[in-house]
């Protein structure tokens, strides 16, 4: 009939995370990736409100993570409005994803910061 399972589970037993561990993790990811796309942006189109957005996402991931963020190195290149203007929706929609973790985290200042960025870059893609 069949043959018997010779190997472990890949589900098997180990430790688990918490709920609020996997969305500290979670929300530590979308504030990275929106930092990634802060530094494009930083490089681009300088803004001393992005140094500071910058500062404060990598203050606020490693208060998640207990370390600092990896930075990826910008590219340099020329500053094509298309090309900024992907990256601003695309921070939009990162920031809409950390808002809705923090806000199931119940993390006030996390769910600040990502409104504020989701409303920065609402008032660059929609003046």
């Amino acid at each position: 009939m069949y043959e018997p399972i010779r190997t472990k589970s890949v589900h098997a037993h180990g430790p688990h995370r918490s709920r609020e561990e996997e969305l500290d993790i979670r929300l530590a990811g979308h504030f990275t990736a929106l930092l990634t796309v802060t530094d494009e942006l930083r490089v681009l189109a300088p803004a001393a409100a992005l140094d500071d957005a910058a500062a404060r996402l990598a203050l606020r991931v490693e208060r998640l993570l207990g370390h600092s963020p990896l930075r990826a190195a910008p590219t340099e290149g020329v500053a094509d409005a298309a090309h900024v203007t992907a990256l601003h929706q695309r921070a939009h929609m990162l920031a809409g994803q950390a808002l809705v973790v923090a806000t199931q985290r119940g993390d006030a200042p996390s769910t600040a910061l990502a409104a504020e960025r989701l409303h920065a870059h609402a008032g660059f893609l929609f003046p």
